[in-house]
């Protein structure tokens, strides 16, 4: 079964690509694994804007002083020495990791003004990474800053990140614009060589008996997928941009019907955090066996074949959803709201 697939002009061996969390991308020992398990490329976590402004001016105080005064406040980041990967070990990070491996590494930068941070880019070119990946991560919690000022924020980070290197870009977003249709296509005009569906915020949570504010680790599930399966579908041949799914990816099914809507990728994290490294194996043959069951040949035979320009019934992945799911549901006595016909969530061959 071929597997290959193309992502920001790179021939990867498989659609799967383990991405962004620290556990499982800050070892050397954990990339290994990960390729000997079928990884197509490696997306490393994030290089935080934060560690960047620290590194500039080695004062932990500009980062502290006033930090709990706005809601996005930096306590909601871990202390500079609880960092995973600083800096210059990050670079070296990439550096080993290149040495080591034989797929794409693809570096990440999260932060959301185009600061020194940007000039930073160049330096992750240099020390091999073949991609970068720009997540763009921000809570708008000012009033008098207007969507279209935070729009125009992010286009102009990734003209300037796209000025400093060579290497592919990959920009990482949330869904949360006014229309998020027409903010893809601005991206795809500002050079982006691919666009990652979605960015997922982790929202804090209150600890009433010790007055704090905490952040709380969130894994993706099978229900995370919806979203970025709508708009793959709904994008896919629209833009020259690749298209890549993360969050919600559970089975081989999911990768299916990512790569149907039309995904060139699909990151995986949260599956591998709760099964371990090795379990995507497990996802690849579930993967083979679906294709080989319904007579593909390759993944890209598969490629966007239900996405809304090829799918049979293209309003499905808009509004007229939206009442045919409302009429599914009917009153059983004694069980109250019932969907009919009852969801099958799994349809992979035994």
């Amino acid at each position: 079964m071929d597997l290959h697939t193309t992502y920001l002009g790179l021939t990867l061996r498989s659609p799967l690509v383990p991405s962004a969390a620290a556990p499982l991308t800050s070892s050397l020992d954990h990339l290994r694994r990960l390729e000997d398990a079928g990884a197509g490329a490696i997306v490393l976590p994030s290089l935080f804007e934060e560690q960047l402004v620290q590194d500039s001016f080695e004062l932990h105080h500009h980062l502290s002083h006033g930090r709990d005064s706005y809601p996005e406040a930096l306590t909601y980041f871990p202390e500079p020495e609880a960092f995973r990967l600083g800096p210059e070990h990050y670079l070296d990070h990439i550096r080993t990791a290149k040495a080591a491996l034989s797929i794409p590494i693809i570096a990440s930068l999260n932060g959301y003004s185009p600061g020194g941070w940007v000039e930073y880019a160049r330096s992750i070119q240099e020390a091999g990474a073949d991609a970068i990946e720009l997540n763009l991560y921000f809570v708008p919690s000012d009033p008098d800053i207007s969507g279209l000022d935070i729009e125009q924020s992010f286009l102009t980070t990734l003209r300037a990140v796209k000025a400093e290197v060579s290497i592919p870009i990959a920009v990482k977003i949330s869904p949360y614009f006014s229309s998020l249709a027409n903010m893809a296509q601005r991206f795809d005009e500002a050079g982006a060589d691919a666009l990652v569906l979605f960015n997922r915020f982790m929202q804090p949570d209150i600890d009433p008996i010790e007055l704090e504010v905490r952040p709380v680790p969130y894994l993706s599930s099978a229900n995370d997928l919806r979203l970025p399966l709508r708009w793959i579908a709904l994008l896919y041949g629209r833009l020259e941009t690749d298209l890549a799914a993360t969050g919600g990816v559970q089975h081989g099914a999911d990768v299916v019907k990512l790569l149907m809507a039309g995904a060139k990728i699909t990151q995986v994290c949260s599956v591998l955090l709760r099964h371990g490294l090795e379990h995507l194996r497990v996802l690849e043959r579930e993967l083979v066996a679906w294709l080989e069951a319904q007579e593909y040949n390759s993944v890209e035979e598969l490629r966007g074949v239900m996405s809304q320009v090829h799918c049979p019934d293209p309003s499905a992945y808009e509004r007229a959803q939206y009442l045919k799911t409302l009429q599914s549901f009917r009153v059983d006595a004694g069980h109250g709201l019932i969907l009919d016909p009852p969801i099958h969530s799994g349809f992979l061959p035994s």
